[in-house]
């Protein structure tokens, strides 16, 4: 019996594992538009971290690596603390 219950922990925790990483990631729409967004970032990760936030929030990431924020504009008119652009 014990053994039956360890077996049946353990592959619950395998099979949880599984599906845990396409639970923490962000949506394939903004995954891909950041992607393209910060493909030419000096700081990648940072620009993918930034960018997805701002395409949950915005529902939008303006096209191109760079600029054409008017096509977005809730994604150009998010500010940090500091009054820049929060968004790449």
């Amino acid at each position: 019996m014990k053994t039956a219950l360890a077996t049946f922990v353990l592959v619950s925790l395998v099979l949880s594992s599984s599906f845990l990483p396409n639970a923490m990631a962000g949506s394939s729409f903004c995954d891909s538009k950041c992607g393209v967004r910060c493909s030419k970032a000096g700081v990648k990760d940072r620009c993918l971290k930034y960018c997805g936030i701002c395409c949950e929030e915005c529902k939008c990431v303006p096209s191109g690596t760079y600029g054409h924020k008017d096509e977005c504009p809730c994604y150009r008119d998010k500010k940090n603390s500091k009054g820049k652009s929060k968004c790449p």
